[in-house]
């Protein structure tokens, strides 16, 4: 996947500054792709350029003018064209696994103080994640908005997001537990 496509799945649907854009990312979007704020204004420029976005200037007032952007036609096929593409496997990349699997080699206290901090982030992550998803649900029980709510794919991203934090803290807890435990059981 490329940033492009991350970009004009976040447009769908209304229109966005690059200021909400970066929003919608750090918010919803950041559970399946990351990005940089510049990245993301670089690649609504290049979208722009090649007839995938349409930007408008709105003047402000008090603040300065902004553009607003919206997906065209050429992106909606773009869109299309990416959905209809096999999608490739994804891999986990994290350099605390790396030193996780290194675990019998180092200090064992510098790894749980890392995987504490990494469970604290993400047990934070899952906070905003369920806020978010009560506030896209409204006053709907999920099963309800499943079924007859709308728009469901940021809601079904957003709780595959809330899946992966909370195996991740899980794991992170779990870990701590295990190397503590091990650390004690040395001691003896």
């Amino acid at each position: 996947m490329a940033l492009r496509h991350a970009v004009l799945a976040a447009l769908l649907g209304e229109e966005l500054s690059g200021y909400q854009l970066a929003k919608a990312f750090d918010l919803g979007v950041a559970n399946f792709w990351h990005a940089q704020p510049q990245q993301l204004y670089a690649e609504l420029t290049r979208l722009e350029a090649e007839g995938l976005v349409t930007g408008r200037e709105v003047v402000q007032d008090t603040r300065p003018n902004k553009r607003l952007f919206t997906v065209t036609a050429d992106g909606l096929a773009e869109l299309e064209r990416f959905t209809a593409a096999t999608a490739k496997p994804t891999f986990i990349r994290d350099d605390l696994l790396v030193k996780v699997q290194a675990a019998d080699h180092v200090d064992t206290d510098t790894l749980v103080a890392q995987l504490t901090e990494r469970a604290a982030f993400t047990r934070t992550k899952i906070e905003l994640l369920e806020k978010l998803l009560r506030h896209m649900r409204g006053d709907r029980d999920e099963a309800d908005f499943l079924r007859h709510g709308g728009p469901v794919g940021p809601y079904l991203t957003c709780l595959r997001g809330l899946a992966f934090e909370q195996g991740n803290r899980d794991w992170y807890e779990r870990t701590v537990t295990v190397l503590r435990e091990r650390q004690t059981h040395d001691r003896h």
